[in-house]
């Protein structure tokens, strides 16, 4: 058996857990809207066509924002087109994912969606195709208060009040190839930066996300971050980063250490900004808003796009179908997101349901959930007050991405006023058991309130809607605590989340 230790001191504080961390993703992108959350022949449907059983497992998720409309997408999107009466709503020919958009559902469905869910909304704007004047429409469309056209125009297709969007992001990917509109940095961060100190004029404490790299795989990496910043570092709040580089190739032992990709990506990130900010002698801290972060199978059948004269609408696309190993990698994911919240602010799950989701339905019937859907339920439920900075001390296994990596990989948040603590823990090895030993010193007398450990013999178990039960996070019985220590044995590929209380 191997063995592990963690040391945590409420003294040593990496920053709060922020909601936002929590947050997902809707673009029109394949089933994620129809059939998705917008299924108005389904027995669950309400008035609004949306179905109740994906906004009852979105509650239990526990979702705190979701991104909208994109993704892609946004990038050759009129918002116009998705309001007022649907019977008079154009189709449109949808250029990023070679699809049909009917525009049934737009901002104004997708603000009650958000209210209904009790997720606040998180809006992009189209910087591919469009500029400042349309991200300034839609801003006064969706938050204006004055006797003004698109006031008026959201106030006559049935929403007085105004939807209240706080967060916007200034386009997406701008740095892809594969974006429609894609710029350079230069152009983009001049872009930018206009954007944002236009939609300021109208309301001053809006919080504005710049396009960051879509991975740190890109050439531009890095480069793209200082060169956007440099442009628009005094108008923005945040700078967008987004990964889909995680999947198993047939490497296990590599893709369990994937945070390992993440950490360099967000500390690169920072790096960049902090270089920014002193070069420009600014007074601010740019934060990151990683509003992309998923496990994606991109070489697999249900990843290939329509082609030629095929338009469908809402078609099978990046459904993929998630097992035990991806569960375990989301969890550690968001284990990264948390040993950086000091300056990680916010994050999306990308996405919601049906696309590389944790969530899945079937048109007009079942829904369930994937894997990815525990770690992610548990840890936004659980993950409460303030992330502990810890030492962490774990043997070491070979990767062909990463190196010698930890075996172990955990994060610790400790609520000062009700005093729970929460340790949240993967064993990344293949094959052996791991004794994870942590010394709590400073918090008090603690008693085991849970301790669940999400693992399986066969790794690549996956969910279906005939069998979504088979493995869930099941109870360790391991777990002990005795005076300062907290005592478990881990499983190979598991993913575990111990909760203490005060005794």
């Amino acid at each position: 058996m191997l063995t592990a230790s963690v040391t945590v001191d409420p003294a040593f504080v990496v920053g709060p857990v922020r909601p936002r961390t929590f947050g997902s993703f809707v673009e029109h992108l394949g089933r994620c809207v129809y059939t998705g959350i917008h299924d108005p022949g389904h027995p669950t449907a309400d008035a609004d066509g949306f179905r109740g059983d994906v906004i009852e497992l979105a509650r239990e998720l526990g979702v705190t924002t979701v991104r909208y409309p994109g993704g892609n997408f946004v990038s050759g999107y009129r918002w116009e087109d998705g309001v007022g009466p649907v019977e008079q709503r154009p189709r449109r020919l949808d250029l990023a994912w070679h699809s049909t958009e009917p525009n049934w559902v737009g901002v104004d469905e997708f603000v009650r969606w958000c209210r209904k869910a009790g997720v606040e909304p998180m809006m992009a704007v189209n910087l591919g195709t469009r500029g400042v004047q349309d991200a300034l429409d839609l801003l006064e469309y969706c938050n204006g208060t004055a006797d003004t056209h698109f006031a008026n125009l959201r106030r006559a297709n049935g929403s007085d009040e105004p939807h209240g969007i706080r967060m916007w992001c200034l386009g997406n990917e701008m740095d892809g190839p594969w974006q429609i509109g894609h710029k350079t940095a230069e152009e983009y961060g001049r872009l930018a930066a206009e954007t944002a100190r236009a939609m300021r004029m109208v309301d001053p404490g809006l919080e504005l996300v710049a396009c960051g790299s879509s991975s740190s795989e890109m050439p531009t990496f890095g480069d793209w971050e200082r060169v956007v910043l440099a442009e628009s570092y005094e108008h923005v709040d945040y700078v967008s980063a987004h990964v889909y580089y995680y999947e198993e190739d047939g490497d296990l032992a590599s893709f369990l250490a994937s945070a390992v990709n993440m950490d360099h990506f967000i500390e690169s990130v920072v790096a960049t900004a902090d270089a920014v900010r002193a070069a420009g002698k600014h007074d601010k801290r740019i934060a990151i808003s990683f509003d992309e972060w998923n496990v994606w199978y991109q070489k697999r059948a249900e990843s290939k796009v329509p082609e030629g004269d095929d338009w469908p609408v809402a078609p099978v696309l990046l459904e993929d179908r998630y097992n035990v190993a991806d569960a375990v990698v989301v969890g550690n994911l968001l284990i990264s997101l948390l040993r950086h919240t000091d300056r990680v602010h916010a994050a999306s799950l990308a996405q919601l349901v049906n696309v590389i989701a944790p969530i899945m339905t079937e048109p007009g019937g079942r829904s369930w959930r994937q894997t990815t859907f525990h770690p992610f339920a548990l840890t936004a439920r659980h993950a409460k007050g303030e992330v502990l900075r810890l030492a962490l001390s774990a043997p070491e296994y070979d990767t062909a991405k990463y190196g010698r990596v930890p075996a172990l990989d955990a994060v610790v948040t400790h609520d000062a006023a009700s005093g729970d603590v929460v340790v949240f823990a993967v064993n990344r090895s293949t094959g052996d058991d791991l004794e994870l030993r942590t010394a709590l010193r400073g918090l008090g007398q603690l008693r085991l309130v849970e301790a669940v450990s999400l693992s399986n013999p066969d790794h690549t178990w996956s969910a279906t809607a005939d069998d979504a039960a088979s493995v869930l996070p099941r109870p360790n019985e391991t777990a002990t605590v005795s005076g300062e220590q907290l005592t478990a044995v881990l499983p190979p590929v598991s993913w575990s989340m111990l909760r203490l209380a005060r005794a």
